[in-house]
C-alpha cells in the first residue's frame, strides 16, 4: 500500500534522505524511528507530496504520488506532527470542511463524524470553536479529521502529542481498529513505548538510511536485546564507534 523505491531528498548539499526503500503492506501498523534531524519527516513529506524529491518512486496504493498525486491523496490521510487549523471554526464545521475537500457524501460524513466524534471523545468540542480547545483536544480532532473520508492509509506524525493517557489509549485502540480493518499506518514516533506497543514491523532511520528494519522480534534477535530502548540505543551507540573509528 505505500512503496517507496530509492528515495532521496536533499536540502543544499545536505542529504536528508539517502536511497531509502520500503514497502509497507496493507492493514500493516509500521513504526519509523529515528533521532531528531535523522530523515523521518523530511520522508513523510514527501511521501504525502508536500515536498518533491530528488529522485525515486512513492506509490501510494499503487499510485505513483508524483504523476497522479490527486489520486494518490484521495486514498491518504495525514496528521502532521503540528497540525494547523482555521481556528475560527468550530470542531463540526472543520470535519465539514475537511469532508468537502475530500468530495464525502454529506451522510457518509455525518456517520463517520459522529462515529469519530464518539470514539475521540470529541462530542463535547462539537461546536467550540477550534481556538478555545486544548492541544490535545486539537490533536485529537486533527486525527478524526484525516479519517473521515475513510483513507486507505493513515501517516501520522508524533500521534501521541499532548495526549493524556486516556487519551492516547483511545487513540492507541483506534489505530489497532482501523489496521485489523485493513488501514495502512506509518507512524513517526520518539515515544519507543509505543512503537513496541502497536507496531508490526519497525524501521530505524539516521543520517537518511535506513539503519534497521523488522519485526520487533527481529530486531531483538539482531542486537540481542529485549526492550526495544535497548536495541535503539545500541544501534546509535554503533554509529557513533563507526564514526570514530572511520574519522582515526
Amino acid at each position: 500500500m505505500i512503496k517507496i523505491e530509492g528515495l532521496k531528498v536533499s536540502y543544499g548539499d545536505y542529504v536528508a534522505v539517502d536511497n531509502l526503500n520500503l514497502n509497507i503492506q496493507k492493514g500493516e501498523l509500521f513504526a519509523f524511528l529515528g533521532p531528531n534531524g535523522a530523515g523521518k519527516t523530511t520522508t513523510i513529506k514527501a511521501l504525502t507530496g508536500l515536498l518533491a524529491p530528488d529522485s525515486g518512486i512513492i506509490e501510494i496504493c499503487g499510485h505513483d504520488i508524483d504523476k497522479d498525486s490527486q489520486k494518490a491523496k484521495s486514498l491518504m490521510g495525514y496528521v502532521p506532527d503540528v497540525a494547523i487549523f482555521y481556528e475560527k471554526l468550530t470542531s463540526i464545521e472543520f470535519m465539514k470542511f475537511i469532508g468537502d475537500l475530500y468530495g464525502v457524501e454529506k451522510q457518509r460524513l455525518f456517520n463517520n463524524t459522529s462515529e469519530l466524534f464518539q470514539t475521540m471523545d470529541l462530542e463535547p468540542f462539537s461546536n467550540t470553536q477550534i481556538e478555545e480547545l486544548s492541544h490535545g483536544t486539537k490533536q485529537r480532532l486533527a486525527i478524526a479529521a484525516a479519517l473521515c473520508h475513510d483513507p486507505e492509509v493513515f501517516v501520522i506524525d508524533e500521534p501521541m502529542v499532548g495526549l493524556d493517557p486516556l487519551h492516547a489509549r483511545v487513540v492507541k485502540q483506534e489505530l489497532k481498529k482501523r489496521c485489523q480493518d485493513g488501514l495502512t499506518v506509518l507512524m513517526s514516533t520518539h515515544l519507543l513505548n509505543v512503537a513496541e506497543e502497536l507496531a508490526d514491523r519497525i524501521g530505524i532511520i539516521d543520517e537518511g538510511k535506513l539503519i534497521s528494519l523488522g519485526t520487533l522480534e527481529d530486531l531483538r534477535k539482531g542486537e540481542n536485546s529485549e526492550a526495544l530502548e535497548e536495541i535503539f540505543l545500541k544501534l546509535f551507540d554503533k554509529g557513533n564507534s563507526d564514526h570514530e573509528g572511520q574519522s582515526q
